[in-house]
């Protein structure tokens, strides 16, 4: 059976991640993943491009990493307040959502954070202080006071 080197350029499961050069066969490389963008032919000149390209997502990585270290270090330093409208007895009209807290991290001046990165942030139905993560980089979990505080009545 022939056999064709290509580089890919996405992860695949079973196969490999991408820039990961692997043997396939001849028609599943020519019909299935170069035409869907999932990998190219490998060459000299391919290979060396795979070669700088993962040097330099290494170094920015790197630099991701160390951001996201420093800022965990700032979101655990003190409470992250949200504002809510409640009722007498503490519950809340609604929830929080995880858009509010992301919202409350920028306007306490701790970076921002992607709303689909809050972790356990659920069910928050009532005033009160609650623990919460955010990933900050796949290898950064934050652990995160979070301070629900009724809002000033209009």
């Amino acid at each position: 059976m022939a056999q064709q080197k290509v580089i890919l350029t996405q992860e695949k499961p079973g196969l490999g991640s991408a820039g990961d050069v692997v043997d396939v066969r001849n028609g599943y490389a020519r019909n299935y993943l170069i035409p869907r963008g999932e990998a190219v032919r490998w060459t000299a000149g391919a290979q060396q491009q795979v070669e700088e390209l993962r040097a330099n997502t290494a170094a920015r990585s790197a630099r991701s990493l160390e951001a996201a270290q420093a800022q965990a270090a700032q979101l655990a330093e003190a409470p992250i307040q949200v504002q809510m409208q409640a009722g007498s007895t503490g519950r809340l009209f609604g929830s929080v959502t995880t858009s509010a807290i992301a919202d409350a991290v920028a306007d306490a001046g701790k970076g921002d954070v992607d709303r689909r990165s809050i972790i356990g942030a659920g069910d928050i139905r009532a005033l009160g202080t609650y623990q919460i993560q955010i990933r900050l980089h796949e290898d950064v979990l934050a652990e995160v006071k979070l301070s629900v505080v009724p809002a000033p009545k209009k």
